[in-house]
């Protein structure tokens, strides 16, 4: 019967949290999306004792809450901003010891209804908070965000694919400079083909939670894009013979280059004029005029806009 009697209390705790939390992202831990503006109401919350003792107390954190706030195993608070988040627990009168608990953490919500930022801070190029990036077709990528220094924020980082989908994520490693710290986790992507262009990004969600405050973030990253980095086609070669410069694919860039191809733009200086051309070939040479000349190549891929890598160095 105490059994029952548990389950029910239970089941009735988590209905009446649930109704005015909006949602439940672990066991005992609830997240309410909060307005701090003027206008705002704050939401109702309606905790109940999951024992079967009758004689309770409740807290926030450490601290006692007024008789007149609690009646028996019910406490009814009223939660909006940071001071109104934390873990909530009730007591046993006789020995105080903790009975059940539920963490309250608070999403500020802004007036479209999107989260607003406090945890991450943002990257600038260009302004992002999660980034994730892969340099080569064996399905593992890195993703990347800063915080400003703060022991007590966790981060939990799958993907949107199902419960996790066929990716998993390494626990983040941290790196902590001046007032940020810089949080990496190393991902692998099971089922992949190392000679087909991923044309389906991967999704990626990164939850933020520190003692009253919770955030999501999500980012995308598309393999392709990322292996051909364009600080890497920097390594093309060039011959000048009989007036034709000629240069090859980096060997960093995969292989084949018929499936893999890049474009080309070149800038030519005419040392006698001092005048330059500039224009875009998918070509691997150029004819120049007769007359010495000066000439640069850099590269990008072909399929897909990408930033164009580093100028090479100068083929006189």
């Amino acid at each position: 019967m105490s059994h029952l009697l548990g389950a029910l209390l239970s089941l009735l705790s988590f209905a009446a949290l649930l109704e005015s939390a909006q949602w439940k992202l672990q066991e005992n831990v609830f997240v309410i999306d909060s307005r701090w503006d003027a206008e705002a109401p704050a939401t109702a919350v309606e905790l109940s004792c999951d024992s079967p003792e009758e004689a309770v107390l409740w807290r926030k954190d450490s601290s006692p809450f007024q008789e007149g706030k609690q009646r028996g195993k019910t406490l009814r608070v009223a939660v909006k901003e940071l001071p109104d988040g934390g873990n909530y627990s009730c007591v046993s009168r006789e020995s105080l010891r903790v009975l059940s608990s539920s963490l309250l953490l608070i999403a500020r919500i802004g007036p479209d209804g999107t989260i607003l930022r406090d945890i991450l801070k943002s990257f600038q190029e260009p302004k992002t908070f999660l980034k994730c990036e892969a340099k080569n077709y064996s399905g593992v990528f890195t993703c990347s965000w800063m915080t400003e220094n703060n022991p007590h924020v966790k981060f939990t980082i799958r993907s949107l694919e199902g419960p996790q989908g066929d990716v998993s994520c390494s626990t983040p490693v941290a790196v902590t400079e001046g007032a940020l710290t810089t949080y990496t986790a190393q991902c692998h992507k099971e089922n992949f083909c190392p000679f087909a262009e991923e044309h389906q990004p991967i999704d990626i969600l990164l939850e933020a939670i520190d003692e009253v405050l919770y955030e999501n973030y999500t980012a995308r990253t598309c393999l392709i894009f990322h292996k051909k980095h364009p600080r890497q086609l920097s390594l093309l070669k060039h011959v000048a013979t009989n007036g034709t410069v000629t240069w090859t694919y980096p060997r960093s860039w995969s292989t084949p280059n018929s499936y893999f191809p890049l474009t080309f733009k070149v800038k030519v200086k005419s040392t006698r004029r001092h005048r330059y051309q500039v224009y875009d070939t998918e070509e691997q040479w150029v004819q120049l005029p007769p007359g010495p000349a000066e000439v640069w190549v850099q590269a990008r891929d072909r399929c897909y806009l990408s930033s164009w890598s580093s100028w090479s160095s100068l083929c006189r």
